[in-house]
């Protein structure tokens, strides 16, 4: 089918592939231009927020003139928003949290406005707040994903599994595997309680995977539930696996529905050793097991671990405490997930 309109001369060799990329570098130029007004603006607030702070303590200005300040603002600029009393008193709180104007310009400026309110509305201080303006750069939060990780406590949780990178693995590789771990998990988004099976854990995980890969952190790529291994002419089945697009290995993950004991990494080391064999590519790094359980002793998981030359670790996931009667009955039955889910993979 020729979509080329009427009148118009057949295209000249080349021609498509030359739009091509004229596409692609007005898109690039429009994505500058917009994070260059963002930085502008944001250097502008700060710099807003830091002549009120420093003329209200040298010159004992009070509260009031911003009031006044915010209308003269609308008044002189009635094309721009952002002038109203309480952006600029989160002016002056932003300016208040960062006094120092290069790491503003360097740093916080690649970070919407709104970003920032959230940044400074929801943490109390500096460290934390850069870390997750660090995090926000990094994988391009939205400002609602940015507010869904501060509530979730993502720093106190990154890094916290128990486990033996250290030991097994080579650095710098050990820390990005540490740091791709997290200690709880939290599923909470499966609608499910505590006293669910593992088999509807893992069903349910699935069912909510952009949920769940989030939840992962960021480098986490889906491959399969119920991977099937063949060994010996025996079958076995991988809860879930994952390759990691950092770290360049596979991820094995077991879900165990009670407390962690030492004889569940048996099992998780046979798998790792399988996939190791029979599926990694010989680029790949050794392939790391992650055993999520409900509960477990810190101190009995590290003495399990610190024998083991396979790169393993330790962490739990919590789900609802309880669900409210009402919502009961509106989420789907583990029956009904199992039955969307018929077909749609290689396992049981």
């Amino acid at each position: 089918m020729n979509d080329q309109p009427a009148g118009l001369a057949p295209l000249p060799e080349g021609y498509a592939d030359w739009l091509s990329d004229l596409k692609s570098r007005i898109h690039t130029a429009q994505q500058r231009a917009t994070l260059a007004v963002n930085r502008e603006l944001v250097l502008l607030y700060w710099q807003i927020g830091r002549d009120i702070l420093t003329r209200q303590a040298a010159q004992g200005w009070g509260a009031k003139v911003i009031e006044r300040l915010a209308l003269d603002l609308r008044v002189a600029f009635p094309e721009m928003k952002g002038f109203s009393p309480r952006n600029l008193k989160y002016m002056r709180a932003f300016a208040e949290a960062w006094p120092d104007e290069q790491f503003v310009q360097a740093v916080l400026a690649q970070l919407p406005w709104y970003h920032q309110l959230a940044l400074l509305d929801k943490l109390p201080g500096p460290e934390t707040r850069r870390w997750y303006a660090a995090k926000a750069i990094e994988h391009n939060w939205s400002r609602t994903i940015l507010v869904m990780q501060i509530e979730a406590r993502l720093l106190e949780r990154t890094g916290a599994a128990v486990t033996n990178f250290t030991t097994s693995l080579p650095k710098p590789q050990s820390d990005l595997a540490r740091e791709s771990l997290k200690d709880p998990y939290r599923f909470d988004f499966l609608g499910l309680t505590e006293k669910a099976h593992e088999r509807e854990v893992e069903i349910a995980l699935i069912k909510h995977v952009t949920d769940f890969l989030l939840e992962l952190g960021a480098g986490f790529a889906f491959v399969g539930r119920q991977v099937l291994l063949d060994v010996g002419g025996d079958e076995f089945f991988i809860d879930l696996l994952f390759y990691h697009l950092k770290l360049r290995c596979y991820v094995v993950i077991e879900i165990k529905g009670g407390k962690f004991k030492p004889d569940h990494l048996g099992q998780l080391g046979f798998y790792l050793t399988a996939v190791d064999t029979q599926i990694k590519h010989p680029q790949d790094g050794p392939t790391i097991g992650l055993l999520l359980c409900t509960s477990k002793n810190k101190v009995v998981a590290e003495y399990a671990l610190r024998n083991s030359a396979q790169p393993l670790g330790v962490a739990e996931y919590q789900l609802l405490e309880s669900l409210p009667e009402e919502l009961q009955t509106s989420l789907p039955s583990i029956e009904q997930i199992e039955r969307e889910l018929a077909g749609s993979n290689g396992g049981p």
